[in-house]
Order: C-alpha cells, then structure tokens, then sequence
C-alpha cells in the first residue's frame, strides 16, 4: 500500500532543510487550481525541505512517487536524495543546465558523469511524474513511466555528493537556483527479493 507523505495542506512530517542561502518553502493549496503543492523559492544555490521522521524509513525494498514542475530556473527541479543500504544517494532530475537525470554519487562521480547520466528536455509549468526504486541489487528510476535509469549496485560505492545536500538527509527534496513545486510524495514497502 501507498503512504502518503505530503497532506496537500501542511508540512506536517516535513521542514525547511537548512541550506545556508535556501529559498523559503510553503505550502499552496490550492496550487493554481489543483491540489496542493509544496513550492520552493530559487535560493542562492540549493533549496528545500526534509522528512523529518528518519526512524520510520525502509533502507531498502522500497519505492517513492511524486510530482514535479519547474516554475523558473535553469537547472535542476527535484533533487530527490533517499536512503540506500547504509548510505544515502539522490536522484537528479534536470541538472546541470537543465537537461541532466543520473544518479549522485556513484564512485565518487556526479550525476552529470557516470554511467546513470542521461538528457532530455523538460518544460517548465508542467508536472512531471517520478518514480524511484531501491531494492539490494538495483537503483531504478522513471519520468513519466519512461525508465530513465537501471543501474545494478553491486560493488559500487554509493554516496552523497559532498556539500550541503547532507541536510537533504535521511530523505529531502531540492531544487538548485530554482523555483520549483512539488506533490503526491508518496512511499510504499515492496516485498523483499529472494
């Protein structure tokens, strides 16, 4: 079964990640018309907000949806940064210029420069549907229900990418130098693998 994890009304469960130079963070609801968004102010670099319930969250066998926009900004709309085993990595969505999706940190390299990078173009004002799942031997990701990485983690060093996106941890959203919206954050258990 799917837990929601934003009420569309509050940041209950949620908080302000405390980046040095972050964009305020609120709830709008109704979100132009629609359901409830939790939108990001563009801050000097990254912006966004933190589960602040890290006790509850699986490691593993576990998938996480949501919906995103890009309301102005160049680079990337959702950071999206989970836990994995024993460590934690995030899912870049529009990066560096605003095309790039992959995975930070693999060995030690970006998003931008593994083998989880690729491009596509994303339009601002308009939602995007992400879907993340980690189980012990895999990472994967979709936009729109096009998979956009399957990356097989055995033997791989997973981390985060150094800097501030640790206040991301044990799961955040951000946004870098944009304004972005978010909503239907949402979480669900998956049977363990055999």
């Amino acid at each position: 079964k799917w837990r929601s994890l934003f009420d569309g009304k509050t940041l209950a469960g949620w908080m302000p990640s405390e980046f040095e130079s972050g964009g305020a963070v609120k709830v709008e609801n109704p979100f132009r018309g629609g359901p409830g968004a939790i939108v990001i102010a563009a801050g000097t670099t990254l912006s966004g907000f933190t589960w602040t319930k890290g006790g509850e969250l699986p490691r593993e066998n576990y998938e996480i949806t949501l919906e995103a926009m890009k309301l102005t900004g160049s680079d990337f709309f959702c950071g999206l940064t989970f836990p994995v085993g024993k460590s934690a990595c995030s899912l870049i969505v529009g990066g560096w210029g605003g095309m790039v999706v992959g995975i930070s940190c693999i060995d030690n390299a970006d998003a931008s420069e593994n083998e989880t990078t690729t491009s596509r173009d994303f339009r601002s004002e308009r939602w995007y549907k992400i879907r993340l799942r980690v189980t012990p031997k895999k990472l994967e990701a979709w936009i729109d229900d096009e998979q956009a990485v399957d990356f097989e983690t055995e033997g791989r060093r997973l981390d985060l990418r150094f800097g501030e996106i640790k206040h991301s941890l044990p799961l955040g959203i951000s946004a870098y130098e944009t304004r972005a919206a978010l909503r239907d954050i949402s979480l669900r258990l998956l049977p363990p693998e055999e």
